[in-house]
């Protein structure tokens, strides 16, 4: 996915600012929470999962996704823009705004779908 593309659809969703990082990268908060990470090249993206997603997407294709760090019942995964499924990371990134949006938001999102 071109990272222009991917970066309109993180603010696409509801309530999503960009921010910068500490090293200069931009972050996509929805409420204050983060929920990702692109590199400043625009080639990596960090998004929040679960544990068990974070494992499970790193064991069936390393080549796109990678782990990154955990803490608790989240994971954060590593993912190679260009490589990965345009589909299931619009998925991704949907799941890990999900977890970090109100419920009430993510109501509203789930309503317009």
């Amino acid at each position: 996915m071109d990272v222009d593309v991917l970066t309109k659809v993180v603010l696409g969703l509801p309530e999503v600012e960009e921010h910068e990082g500490w090293a200069g990268q931009p972050v996509f908060k929805v409420r204050s929470k983060s929920f990702a990470y692109m590199s400043e090249d625009g080639a990596r993206l960090l998004l929040k999962a679960l544990r068990e997603e974070q494992e499970a997407l790193v064991a069936e294709d390393p080549d796109v996704y990678a782990p990154s760090w955990a803490s608790g019942r989240f994971a954060w995964l590593d993912v190679t823009i260009a490589a990965a499924d345009d589909g299931e990371l619009r998925e991704l990134v949907t799941d890990a705004w999900r977890l970090s949006a109100p419920k009430r938001l993510v109501s509203q999102l789930d309503a317009a779908q």
